[in-house]
């Protein structure tokens, strides 16, 4: 459903996340209407993948997670548990998704072209060669740009439509500061900057990083949708720049996150557990 960052992505303002997530007065979506709504989107696969970003963080650290041995993995399992992650959206989307936009999301996911995106999208979430991903998604848009194609710029409206509020930069950045922290904190890094020196050094690097994500997401989208037409692609905008939808992507987004942020605070925290692996 949507093209989540991974791998190297991290985390939101906590601020705006208690923006999205102020309990409804209208009537909210029932466990099993999101259950389904889960699964016909897409979300549920989405949700799953996050795991695989796990990968990214002993690298974010200057440690190489195969030191760890057979220990990183298991950590990683537990920690990113598909089920409690799976738990934790539903919970959310029970007090937060409206009868109204759950419908307006199912009725165009459930439809032919819909169903075929998400097969396409839940592929792309689950591919774990994500170099190879980007790097073929480059030469796609390489080419189409080569050709004068307009396909980039519904690419470019797409990406925008899926992060309309704008906070996908931040939220990464925040990320990161928490999982270096808490990181930090457990003694598993000698951290010598403080909160506010971290966020003011991502701050200086946030042109290049907001730039470095709008070419990643121009890649994974011409990857993802590669098989699909013109103007299949142009109906998929029309339909991601509905209010609905652009309300049904923002709590999604918000909660993909917060998923995140908590994840790898504790994946930190228990990296002191951890002990390197000896040779036998």
């Amino acid at each position: 459903m949507i093209q989540f960052v991974r791998r190297s992505a991290f985390w939101f303002l906590a601020p705006l996340f208690a923006l999205v997530l102020i309990p409804l007065e209208l009537s909210a979506a029932s466990r099993d209407r999101i259950e389904a709504f889960l699964t016909t989107t897409g979300f549920d696969v989405a949700l799953e993948s996050i795991a695989l970003s796990s990968r990214s963080a002993p690298q974010m650290l200057g440690i190489d997670p195969d030191g760890f041995g057979s220990d990183w993995t298991r950590l990683a399992d537990e920690v990113f548990d598909v089920g409690a992650m799976h738990e934790t959206a539903v919970s959310i989307l029970e007090q937060t998704l409206s009868d109204e936009a759950l419908t307006h999301a199912v009725d165009f996911y459930a439809s032919d072209l819909g169903q075929r995106l998400v097969e396409a999208e839940n592929a792309s979430h689950m591919l774990e060669d994500d170099e190879a991903k980007q790097l073929e998604g480059q030469k796609i848009i390489a080419d189409l740009i080569k050709d004068g194609s307009q396909r980039v710029e519904s690419f470019k409206r797409m990406n925008k439509a899926i992060d309309s509020t704008g906070t996908a930069v931040r939220a990464l950045q925040e990320i990161q500061v928490r999982f270096l922290l808490a990181a930090s904190a457990s003694g598993v890094i000698d951290l010598q900057l403080d909160a506010d020196e971290l966020r003011a050094l991502m701050k200086r690097n946030e042109a290049g990083m907001r730039q470095s994500l709008q070419l990643s997401s121009l890649a994974g989208a011409a990857y993802t949708y590669q098989d699909f037409s013109d103007a299949d692609v142009d109906s998929y905008v029309e339909a991601l720049e509905q209010p609905l939808m652009q309300e049904v992507y923002e709590l999604l987004n918000a909660i993909q996150y917060e998923i995140m942020a908590m994840r790898f605070e504790v994946l930190a925290a228990r990296m002191a557990e951890l002990h390197p692996a000896q040779d036998i």
